[in-house]
């Protein structure tokens, strides 16, 4: 499994999630997109991470980019998370862990947090793969990665 760096072409991928959508990367191109992997659905810091989300929604529509999360929980699981904790980011599943995978989030058969911000050009601009899963990335780090960009 590669690290992905800043700079290298983000690995392009085709997701089910919430809401009965698939989200494609390439859907985004021309605009800046924030995937945010996380363990799982209903987990203590993944709930507070995405509860601080839909409490800041307005600063983190301002951010000019798109968050998705990705985890390797089902469609279904997702759908009970976001409407239990009425969670604002569309929630894909990646239950054969591929794209966990490509991004290099992977730890044995765990995902790490990771927050990667893709610029306009699908290239990433912005990595940060957490060694635990006991912070996250708030809706002020994301904001300080995507102004990183440019």
């Amino acid at each position: 499994m590669a690290k992905l760096k800043v700079g290298d072409q983000a690995p392009p991928f085709e997701l089910p999630g919430t809401g009965g959508k698939s989200y494609r990367l390439e859907d985004y191109r021309g605009r800046k997109v924030i995937l945010a992997f996380y363990p799982g659905d209903f987990t203590p810091t993944c709930t507070k991470q995405f509860c601080s989300y839909r409490d800041q929604g307005e600063k983190l529509d301002g951010l000019g980019a798109e968050v998705l999360g990705i985890s390797p929980q089902s469609v279904d699981s997702h759908e009970r998370f976001a409407e239990e904790k009425r969670l604002n980011v569309p929630l894909l599943a990646d239950e054969d862990k591929s794209v966990c995978r490509a991004y290099g989030v992977l730890f044995g058969p765990m995902v790490r947090r990771a927050i990667f911000v893709i610029d306009e050009q699908g290239v990433v601009g912005y990595a940060k793969v957490a060694l635990t899963g006991v912070t996250y990335e708030s809706v002020d780090d994301l904001q300080q990665a995507v102004a990183s960009l440019g």
